[in-house]
């Protein structure tokens, strides 16, 4: 089936090693009252606040675990465990506030179709020897994949022991070591007399893959057509020249520049395009 590359026909097929994706959703989650746990220094703050407020929210680590259905041939349960760093803005007085860092989680369970399959996969990449062990891993579940943007933060409060009835209390010696690095000390497990919690909106997009064999149709190969620019040591200006100038830092763009989804009044929603052609 050979047809010449210049008309932008298909030259050659070929069989390809990749990741199908089988299903997909994608979610808008509200996080409401997640309790915020910190280390003792930043929970002896918290205890004298007279405000906290929170900053910002990021994504530490998503914990995944894939497992079948029963009497649903086909569909997996996808366990989800999001770790959130959390930055608030602890005010003990009339001066500046202190940014205290914290542990926030959130557990999510979602039903995709991942299709099935009995074979079993090995890999000349794995040695026994090694250290590789995701590779010795040779079941045929399909791979959960996560993408998730940075969680927008909403709202904070201070929540007094006895306000609040329910048992909060988190074992922090069995997190994974990436998430205790993040912090400069121990995090704080039990409830304390002032408990932080905060609001969080979180948008995910979560999928099953499975790794398939898949005939399809090739132009040519993936050859780059234009060269490397590096700046060398004896002129290194010569890189400098070839980057435009920044104009758009200079001048921020206008209103009607952004995405009709951004966050506007009524008034301002039917004023958005006055003046922008």
């Amino acid at each position: 089936m050979s047809k010449d590359f210049t008309t932008g026909s298909i030259r050659d097929a070929v069989c390809i090693h990749t990741d199908k994706v089988y299903d997909a959703c994608k979610d808008k989650d509200c996080i409401v009252d997640a309790r915020v746990y910190v280390t003792p220094c930043g929970q002896e703050l918290i205890d004298r606040s007279i405000n906290i407020k929170v900053k910002k929210a990021e994504i530490i680590w998503v914990y995944t675990d894939v497992e079948e259905v029963p009497f649903n041939r086909g569909f997996y349960t996808v366990d989800l465990k999001y770790f959130f760093k959390v930055y608030l803005d602890v005010f003990t007085g009339v001066g500046r506030p202190v940014t205290v860092e914290g542990l926030a989680t959130f557990d999510k369970k979602v039903i995709l179709f991942g299709s099935e399959g009995k074979s079993k996969s090995f890999t000349s990449k794995f040695r026994p020897d090694e250290r590789d062990i995701q590779l010795s891993v040779k079941n045929n579940l399909p791979m959960a994949i996560v993408d998730v943007v940075e969680p927008i933060a909403l709202s904070a409060k201070v929540v007094e022991r006895q306000q609040h009835h329910c048992c909060c209390e988190m074992d922090c010696s069995s997190l994974p070591r990436e998430i205790c690095c993040c912090f400069d000390d121990d995090i704080i497990g039990e409830e304390r007399d002032k408990n932080v919690y905060v609001t969080l909106g979180l948008f995910s997009i979560i999928r099953l893959e499975r790794n398939v064999q898949l005939l399809v149709p090739v132009y040519d190969f993936c050859v780059p057509d234009k060269e490397c620019v590096g700046a060398t040591e004896d002129n290194p200006c010569d890189l400098f020249d070839n980057i435009n100038f920044p104009v758009d830092e200079f001048f921020p763009p206008n209103a009607c520049s952004f995405d009709n989804n951004t966050l506007s009044t009524p008034r301002e929603t039917n004023q958005r395009n006055c003046g922008c052609k």
